[in-house]
């Protein structure tokens, strides 16, 4: 049983997700069906929560439109660079529904709630409790005036409603009330004994640094009871009598997702999601990144402990985050490399931005991704190395041996560098070591280039066909093995591969126990290149799209045009800004948005021809005070010419507005500058 975190959809996922729990995890169901296990991988999106409803309210649509519009994009995403989950689904589908407040009652009915009233944050105009982030404030650790309930995001303190200084409602506005509210919780420090032996005694020898210590810093300081529900519209609903109003703590129904994911997958396939979940004969693994500690550690296990029937995970192997260009990845802020638009940006390329995640994964610590680093993986190491090797193999045996593996014999060292290689790769991703596993297997790649350096069959195919047909023989081998390892980590390039050399997908364990990979006489196609360089334009534009998103972020208006091109001070005092003010207006002749204006700027009386006749009328301009730059060069519009232009700008409704001078008894002809 092989699950990965379900993706919030309130947006796409971006490379961070990818490297940090998808791609990995994907690896490692791949490798374990080749072991011959009978794997359930699965996963889908989490649709509960308040991260969507703040996103829905933003937008002005319902959360449903929120998760149905990124469930879509986010499942395409997986599909389209590989992810094979065997199931997929989402937290608003029936099953979920059923299958978490079934789970819930259970719990109810054995007694491991508690009840408990508390004092909650209620918005009395919009008649509803508030959740954490819907209650904003001053923070009282930095005087951000934007915090939210739960964090800073400026300071990085996390914050309860309680601490924040002038708390109010991002619903309405208004300042909000206490108000007691029930809710059921899960007494969690009635499971620290369970926790530590589980983990701190059983899984210290096994579990990744960074997860063993974040559990054993929490048993620390000692759990305390956790409210597994709340009060909000958005959720599945509490399955009990007079609980109107409360559904699920999104962190209760989400995991169970797994578990009714597993079921639909499970009844569309002829199986029992019972074998996966609840018997001893399984493994389960969970893939999460490091934020997600607690909730799998401690607060899962202390559910599936309290229901009684369910296994505890063998291992979960979370990662660190990723950084992007040195900074950290932000969805707010659009700094990201969004999975939908790499597969859009760069086609038939999927497995470049999968090996490059692979060989940078934050496995114990963060790393950071940079577009020339992936440019460079991409380049030096697949065309050169890989794709050069497998080039070599293809290109030679068809030009020289009519495409068809020649007669020779395996040399001990060719043989042990293939043994190891698949030995090395297999003892790596039992241990959740993907780099490691990712360079044992470039590392066969490194050792097959090296060898027809060394054998230049290019040269003695011209005097001795017999010693050439030697090394291609050894070279189809190590190419063949270099297929078959390929597949959990670049599976549309293993795909490829099988196809050039004829050959099927083997069994792991066959491929162990296999000398010879693939029969002399055996047909290699004629193929075209595996990798193709990626040129210095392609990642400058990369680079340039970041540069602009991170220019936007500076931005206080988002709606902000660019600024133009810089002018000099004595550009500027070239300017002639003066008051003035609208004496007629009239509207031109077969001109729906043009007003003919006469208008006394304190020098003159002059003619000016506007297009605002959408945003006034006529008679709402005569004696209007305005702001007309005068010594602009006289233009002819419609027949009329026009002697200056007046100063406006455009409100968020479309609407224009006259840039006026605060004092209204300004004279006509004043300078502005």
């Amino acid at each position: 049983m092989i699950t990965a975190a379900l993706p919030y959809a309130n947006g796409p996922v971006h490379i961070g997700h990818l490297a940090g729990v998808y791609i990995p995890a994907d690896v490692y169901a791949r490798f374990q069906r080749r072991l011959g296990k009978d794997v359930a991988f699965i996963c889908g999106s989490d649709e509960h929560g308040i991260p969507i409803t703040i996103r829905a309210k933003k937008e002005g649509v319902t959360p449903q439109d929120i998760v149905d519009k990124y469930h879509g994009i986010i499942k395409k995403s997986f599909a389209d660079l590989g992810i094979s989950f065997d199931e997929y689904s989402r937290t608003t589908s029936p099953k979920h529904y059923e299958t978490s407040q079934d789970f819930f009652k259970v719990l109810y009915e054995k007694g491991k709630f508690t009840e408990e009233v508390s004092e909650q944050y209620f918005d009395e105009q919009a008649g509803e409790f508030l959740a954490d982030r819907y209650i904003v404030g001053t923070c009282p650790n930095c005087g951000n005036e934007n915090a939210y309930g739960d964090q800073c995001e400026k300071c990085g303190s996390t914050l309860s409603p309680s601490e924040l200084i002038n708390p109010k409602s991002m619903l309405s506005g208004n300042v909000p009330i206490l108000k007691d509210t029930k809710n059921w919780y899960l007494p969690l420090n009635e499971y620290e004994d369970f926790l530590n032996e589980w983990i701190i005694e059983g899984h210290k020898d096994d579990w990744k640094p960074n997860v063993y210590g974040q559990v054993k810093s929490w048993l620390n300081d000692g759990l305390k009871p956790r409210a597994m529900t709340r009060d909000l519209n958005w959720g599945v609903p509490v399955p009990l009598p007079n609980a109107e109003g409360k559904v699920l703590y999104v962190w209760f129904d989400a995991p169970i997702g797994y578990i009714s994911f597993t079921k639909e997958w499970a009844e569309k396939n002829g199986k029992d999601w019972k074998d996966y979940w609840q018997s001893e004969n399984s493994d389960l693994v969970h893939f999460i990144g490091k934020d997600n500690i607690v909730f799998h550690c401690i607060i899962f296990p202390a559910m599936m402990k309290a229901h009684g029937d369910y296994i505890m995970p063998k291992n979960v192997p979370a990662f660190e985050f990723l950084n992007l260009e040195n900074d950290k990845i932000s969805t707010s802020r659009n700094w990201a490399v969004w999975a939908h638009e790499y597969v859009e940006e760069f086609p038939g390329q999927q497995d470049v931005l999968r090996y490059a995640l692979l060989s940078s994964a934050p496995e114990t610590k963060d790393n950071n991704f940079t577009w020339k680093d992936f440019q460079t993986k991409n380049n030096s190491e697949l065309v050169n190395k890989f794709g050069n090797f497998i080039n070599r193999v293809i290109s030679f045996t068809n030009k020289n041996f009519e495409g068809k593996v020649p007669s020779g014999v395996l040399d001990d060292t060719s043989k042990t560098a293939m043994k190891n290689a698949i030995e090395e790769v297999n003892n790596y991703l039992e241990k959740y070591e993907f780099r490691n596993a990712l360079n044992a297997f470039m590392g066969l790649v490194d050792y097959g280039n090296l060898y027809l350096q060394n054998a230049e069959p290019w040269k003695t195919i011209k005097n001795d066909p017999n010693e050439a047909g030697q090394a291609m023989f050894v070279g189809a081998q190590i190419a063949a093995v270099v297929a078959q390892l390929c597949e959990p980590f670049m599976p549309f390039s293993a795909e490829k591969l099988f196809g050039y050399f004829n050959i099927e997908k083997k069994d792991w364990n066959d491929l162990k126990n296999t000398e010879i990979h693939i029969e002399v006489g055996h047909k290699i196609e004629e193929a075209p290149l595996l990798f193709t360089k990626i040129e210095d334009s392609v990642i400058e534009a990369q680079v340039q799209k970041l540069e602009d998103t991170k220019q936007n972020n500076k931005k206080t208006n988002p709606n902000a045009n660019p600024m133009k091109e810089e002018i000099t001070f004595d550009d500027f005092t070239k300017i002639d800004l003066r008051t003035a003010t609208i004496l007629e207006a009239e509207k031109v002749e077969k001109a729906d948005k043009l007003l003919k204006l006469t208008v006394d700027t304190g020098v003159d009386v002059r003619t000016v021809v506007s297009g605002i006749a959408e945003s006034f009328t006529p008679e709402e301009l005569i004696g209007k005070q305005v702001m007309i730059l005068l010594n602009l060069a006289p233009r002819k519009i419609r027949g009329i010419e026009s002697q200056g232009m007046l100063l406006l700008t455009t409100k968020p409704d479309g609407k224009l507005s006259f840039v006026t001078p605060d004092d209204s008894n300004v004279e006509n002809g004043i300078e502005i500058g």
